[in-house]
């Protein structure tokens, strides 16, 4: 997948979120700053949780719930937890890790 693939499949997201309610579209853009901030380098490994999350939401809408209802209170949360789930780390998690590693080969220990 190249950068040009994922705009592509970015817009292909937004024109689908587009169709959907307001209150669907407005959580979009919550969701969309929460996971990006689990990418790695390229960005690559949210394609597969932003499109979970987009069908989820189109289901949804289709049977008439409301955002909160399909999501929950805390959109925030529900789109960190889908991104840890689906084994997406923030700068934290990278960062716990790398301190880890070398803790532990410090100590001569391998994790």
């Amino acid at each position: 997948m190249t950068g040009n693939d994922m705009t592509r499949q970015m817009k292909a997201f937004e024109q689908q979120v587009q169709t959907l309610p307001a209150d669907y579209q407005d959580a979009w853009q919550l969701i969309q700053k929460t996971v990006w901030s689990r990418t790695d380098l390229t960005g690559r490994n949210l394609m597969p949780i932003f499109d979970g999350i987009v069908d989820l939401m189109t289901e949804a809408a289709a049977d008439g719930l409301s955002v909160t209802e399909a999501l929950g209170d805390d959109i925030a949360a529900f789109a960190d937890n889908v991104a840890a789930t689906s084994g997406a780390q923030n700068l934290q998690d990278r960062w716990r890790a790398t301190l880890n590693r070398r803790v532990a080969k410090k100590l001569g220990r391998s994790l």
